[in-house]
């Protein structure tokens, strides 16, 4: 830690200070003899969060240390690729950005560039910004492994997310890309550092001039080789502060108005004309990715010995005032390897013999110059031939002799008496020459082939002509950019596998998002090693002309043999390569790539669409539905409809199989069942299922067709039919006769409940009477009683 001095207190004032031990562990506190106290917090490196900024703990003498052994290494680096500057900044005047007005050899010559580097740059970078950058996005996916349907939707979930931030949450992505698509055609190489913003809270992907990074000379092209990568980062002076109170750096950069820009740096400003204007203080940092033995930080053996080997971390500082600014760790905290994270891909144009790749700069950048010196000769021999000068005698009078003769003006001369043709001497001009002509002609199209800017004319070509003559022609044409479209196909497939890699450690658990018309979900758990990231282009073909061409022969191909081919792929191909839209709206759909119900399958086999089975389907379900169906007299009668059933029948008994033998293996020998058994053995096994499979499905076949069985005499089942319905009369007979015997014990049941209810009803009516009776008997028994006085 840092030393920090207490100023010493006033007279009279005492201040009790209490410091929890277990809070600032190793203690010193001194007292000088001016009464200041001196406070020494030596913290251990456990006590460091892993992911600080090691440069707030670090002492000052350590950081000076580092600051000058990475800035003699950064000295070298700038040391050994100054030729490859100067030769980078001269190139810049070849592309003709800028108008040049010369004095030389006269006043008003030539100064015209030709276009040729240029439009090699822009051809490149407009066929590559098509390809790789379509409108829909640019990433696509595949399962490795198992095609099932949890990891095709996973795989989908995957696709959609990384296209959505990449179209819509990372506005600068497009036009970076298309700007770092120039750089690379202009000088070969360009750079892309792909890391988690905390300050936007989402994944970033900068795009780095050739000019801006520094490789080692001993580096190599693949960045997860060289050993020190230096990126000199451009930051205002307000947006380092930012930084600073986040706690990324330490407030110990010195901003400048004038600060110091490389000789690139001001060759791109003299071509596009413009200049730094020093409103806004403006600094650069110095950010290393390098392997560093760090005091206090070093790599330690079993017994807390060090072992001298430098560990990865990013060590940034301050260029102008060389101080170390910043020291974080750069390897996964879990990691016990602590392999290096990495940031940083690299785009080439084409693979050179040194770290930096070869730029059309290098290819045809002298016949640029040769093609541009050619034309300025011949445009400057047409002027002088056009508007000759000369020698006139000092007697001879013109009037106006200091305003030129224009085309088609006569002037008046005094010539003294002399002969006119003695007064005046033309110098010998001579027209513009068919040599230089030529020379330019040869070197544009030596050029144009080298760069493999000449397209090729699809609709110029012979239609009867042979497919192997066609692909011939057109491998011929197309090998140069080919290969560029691979490099470039490899570096954006390193870029999307570090995107993914952040979605995946800095995505929520289960991150929801919006877009237009639906509501979708990530979760973080999709960007793992089941998904395959890869680019939307394909690295085999890089222009429309030659996704046509290539089309266009396949479908004649299909269309020799169609029993041989899917002509609706062969169809849709085609249309897709000439940029039709909605496909879907033309051709009959065939979604063959997302698991279906087996009754969408049978709706889909009735068009004749291929059949795909997929693991984890319920095999055995599917294998009944498509039975049912093949059986039914309609489809019957259809025997392409059959076949294809059959093919994708036989498909789910394999899988089915194969689920069954990976279940039986796992739960014998554990996790690692390909140690256990062969391939050969795996095989067999499968073998053995899959009849046994195969056979139940044919046996529930035969129960559903009733195959196997002898059939009936037809007078036997006339006999049996009779017979049936005689006794199906007689059951008839018998329930009504039932149902009769019921009715009358139901009626005679009836009848002696009525009969002993009107008994009661009797019985109650004469217990009321003689009630009655006894009454009206007593009262009159009363009243003939004498009287008692």
């Amino acid at each position: 830690m840092p030393v920090e001095k207490l100023k010493s207190l006033p007279d009279g004032l005492n201040v009790d200070i209490e410091v929890e031990q277990e809070d600032l562990p190793d203690i010193e506190i001194e007292f000088d003899e001016e009464g200041g106290v001196t406070v020494n917090l030596d913290k251990e490196e456990d006590d460091v969060e892993f992911d600080a900024n090691l440069a707030e703990v670090l002492p000052e003498d350590v950081r000076t240390a580092i600051s000058d052994d990475l800035m003699l290494l950064f000295e070298a680096d700038q040391a050994s690729r100054e030729q490859w500057e100067q030769q980078y900044s001269k190139g810049m005047d070849l592309l003709g950005l800028s108008f040049e007005e010369r004095t030389k050899p006269f006043r008003g010559a030539s100064g015209v560039y030709h276009p040729m580097l240029t439009e090699a740059i822009v051809q490149f970078q407009a066929q590559a910004l098509k390809e790789m950058m379509p409108a829909g996005g640019p990433v696509k996916t595949q399962v490795l492994g198992k095609e099932t349907r949890e990891r095709l939707m996973q795989a989908q979930r995957v696709k959609e997310y990384m296209n959505y931030q990449i179209t819509t949450k990372m506005p600068e992505y497009t036009p970076d890309f298309d700007q770092m698509l120039f750089y690379i055609g202009y000088g070969g190489s360009a750079f892309k550092k792909i890391y988690y913003d905390h300050n936007k809270r989402r994944m970033v992907s900068e795009m780095i001039p050739a000019d801006n990074l520094y490789i080692p000379y001993y580096g190599s092209s693949v960045m997860s080789k060289c050993e020190r990568i230096t990126y000199r980062v451009p930051m205002s002076m307000n947006s380092y502060k930012k930084a600073v109170v986040r706690g990324q750096y330490l407030d110990l950069a010195e901003g400048s108005s004038d600060a110091a820009a490389t000789q690139i740096e001001e060759a791109i400003d003299k071509a596009t004309g413009i200049s730094p204007n020093g409103e806004e203080e403006e600094i650069y940092l110095l950010e290393f990715q390098v392997d560093y033995d760090l005091p206090g930080f070093e790599d330690m053996d079993e017994d807390d010995e060090p072992t001298g080997i430098k560990l990865p971390y990013v060590i940034t500082i301050d260029e102008t005032s060389q101080k170390v600014v910043g020291v974080r760790r750069n390897w996964e905290e879990k990691s016990e390897a602590k392999e290096r994270k990495e940031y940083y891909v690299h785009y080439l144009l084409v693979q050179g013999p040194g770290a930096y790749g070869l730029g059309f700069l290098h290819l045809i950048g002298g016949l640029t110059k040769t093609a541009s010196a050619a034309l300025r000769q011949l445009t400057d021999a047409g002027t002088l031939a056009n508007l000759p000068a000369g020698f006139k005698a000092k007697g001879a009078r013109i009037e106006n002799d200091d305003v030129p003769i224009a085309p088609g003006e006569w002037r008046d001369m005094d010539a003294g008496g002399m002969d006119l043709t003695q007064s005046l001497l033309p110098l010998p001009y001579k027209e513009p020459s068919q040599t230089l002509l030529s020379l330019l002609g040869f070197c544009v199209e030596a050029g144009r082939r080298l760069a493999s800017i000449t397209d090729l004319q699809v609709g110029d070509s012979n239609q009867n002509a042979a497919v192997g003559t066609t692909i011939a022609l057109l491998e011929k044409g197309s090998s140069v950019m080919s290969a560029i479209h691979k490099r470039l196909h490899y570096s954006q497939k390193l870029e999307f596998q570090l995107l993914a890699e952040g979605f995946a450690k800095y995505l929520p658990p289960d991150y929801p998002y919006d877009v237009p018309g639906e509501s979708r979900s990530i979760k973080a758990r999709d960007f793992d090693d089941r998904i395959d990231v890869l680019p939307v282009s394909d690295p085999n073909i890089f222009s429309v002309a030659q996704r046509i061409t290539l089309a266009q022969t396949q479908l004649q191909l299909a269309q020799s043999a169609p029993q041989m081919h899917n002509m609706y792929e062969a169809y849709r191909r085609m249309y897709e390569a000439i940029g039709v839209r909605d496909v879907d709206a033309i051709l009959n759909s065939q979604d063959v790539d997302k698991p279906k119900d087996p009754l969408s399958e049978n709706s889909q086999a009735l068009d004749g669409s291929p059949l795909k089975a997929y693991a984890g389907q319920q095999h055995d379900s599917h294998i009944m539905a498509h039975l049912m169906f093949a059986m039914s007299p309609i489809v019957g009668t259809m025997p392409n409809v059959v076949v294809n059933i059959q093919k994708h029948i036989f498909e789910h008994v394999t899988l089915k199989a194969e689920e069954f033998v990976e279940a039986e293996l796992f739960r014998q020998y554990g996790t690692d069942p390909e140690g256990m058994v062969s391939a050969l053995q795996r095989e067999a096994m499968i073998s053995l299922k899959a009849t046994e499979f195969y056979k139940q499905a044919k046996d529930m076949a035969d129960q559903l067709s009733g195959a196997g069985k002898e059939k009936p005499d037809p007078l036997i089942e006339l006999k049996k039919q009779e017979l049936t319905q005689v006794a199906q009369r007689d059951q008839q007979r018998a329930q009504g006769e039932q149902q009769r015997l019921a009715f009358d014990q139901q009626r005679e049941t009836n009848d002696t409940q009525i009969d002993q209810a009107r008994l009661q009803q009797q019985e109650q009516l004469a217990t009321e009477r003689n009630a009655v009776t006894l009454a009206k008997m007593n009262q009159s028994g009363g009243s003939n009683a004498p009287r008692t006085q």
